[in-house]
């Protein structure tokens, strides 16, 4: 039956593994480019040091274990099969909170979130800001199988969430995200206001509201227009891989599925560009999260449906500006986030209720940022609590 929900658990077969690491051992490296500064594209010292790290000192079957060490289930929503970490609080007054990752993330981002928001007790918090937690996968992505059908978007990923949340018996909720998740997480409050009662997001954006508006941008604060800025810079310097992603995924999707290392490229290289690291990536996350989060992508053989995200998105009209989301929004703003806008602009898109200018972090905020992420998720949910 669809509304099965089916116990799930992790285990890699050897083969797998063997075929990984007799895949890395036969690259075919490409003429190496004295480019440093990364101006072409990954740089392949780089690269092949972390090939080297994958071969030698990286430990799957830890990692395996981390990632077990949280129930997980599988159940099928619109056809789709959909993996998630579902960890309820013991807490009386806990609120379910629905996160969602992005591209070139995974479910990894919030594994080391779970404890904290859970039991906040056991962490050295307060049992007042306890979470139910529920982490999906995105369609296409990690354990939620590569997807062989067309249309999967953030507003029909949304619908999917609430019908996910409503099947673990949840009449009220909160969601979360960034990147692909921010898209998704305020159509869940679109597709499910009845239910979705708040949104926090560690990505926000919206376009000017006028033509004025960018006019008059000389006037707001240097902060204010840095965040445009950023924007400009993305889209003229960084989003190579969004219009390959949104117009040919399928082509990509062959290197993807046959080439670790190629893989492996197409995640490091952002993970460089948009975190707050000052050009070294491990001064943001480790080498082995890095690695963990390519291998969800690489064990599942989710490079190409990933990608086609992409594709359905630019598509569906899920991207297009919608009337003001009335939806109370917080936001954790990120110096390094790839894409900003003043908040003035935000302010007219978005019911803005709590807005956090942060010290420091980047894209991948649960990752790089734990404790600031949490401690702005639990302050803004505070105001919802009974």
């Amino acid at each position: 039956m669809e509304d099965t929900i089916d116990p799930f658990e992790i285990h890699v077969e050897e083969a797998v593994l063997d075929d990984l690491w007799t895949r890395l051992r036969r690259t075919r490296w490409p003429a190496a480019l004295d480019d440093p500064d990364w101006a072409y594209g990954i740089e392949q010292n780089y690269l092949r040091s972390l090939v080297r790290h994958w071969l030698e000192a990286y430990d799957w079957r830890a990692q395996e274990a981390r990632l077990n060490a949280w129930p997980q289930y599988r159940t099928t929503i619109d056809g789709q099969q959909i993996h998630f970490y579902h960890v309820p609080s013991t807490a009386p007054d806990a609120i379910p909170l629905v996160l969602t990752h992005g591209w070139p993330g995974s479910v990894l981002e919030f594994v080391d979130l779970i404890g904290p928001l859970t039991d906040p007790v056991a962490h050295g918090g307060d049992a007042a800001d306890a979470f139910h937690v529920v982490i999906p996968s995105l369609p296409g992505y990690g354990f939620s199988q590569p997807n062989d059908r067309k249309g999967w978007e953030p507003r029909r990923t949304a619908r999917a969430w609430a019908q996910l949340m409503s099947r673990l018996g949840y009449e009220r909720y909160g969601a979360q995200g960034g990147d692909w998740g921010w898209f998704v997480s305020q159509w869940v409050a679109r597709e499910d206001p009845a239910h979705c009662f708040a949104v926090h997001l560690n990505l926000l954006f919206a376009m000017p509201p006028s033509p004025e508006a960018v006019a008059r941008l000389a006037e707001l604060p240097a902060s204010e227009r840095e965040k445009w800025e950023r924007f400009q810079k993305y889209s003229s310097a960084e989003s190579g891989y969004a219009n390959i992603q949104s117009t040919k995924p399928e082509t990509l999707g062959l290197g993807l599925a046959d080439s670790p290392v190629a893989q492996l490229g197409w995640i490091t290289e952002k993970f460089r560009s948009w975190t707050d690291c000052d050009g070294r990536i491990e001064n943001a996350i480790s080498r082995d999260d890095l690695l963990t989060n390519v291998m969800l992508y690489w064990i599942t053989n989710t490079g190409a449906s990933s990608a086609r995200f992409y594709y359905e998105a630019m598509r569906s009209g899920a991207l297009a500006p919608q009337p003001r989301l009335e939806t109370p929004v917080g936001h954790a703003c990120f110096p390094k986030e790839i894409l900003a806008a003043p908040r003035t602009w935000c302010e007219t898109a978005f019911n803005i209720v709590q807005w956090t200018d942060m010290p420091r972090g980047g894209h991948f905020a649960a990752l790089e940022q734990p404790d600031l992420l949490l401690a702005d998720v639990r302050r803004f949910f505070r105001r919802f609590r009974a």
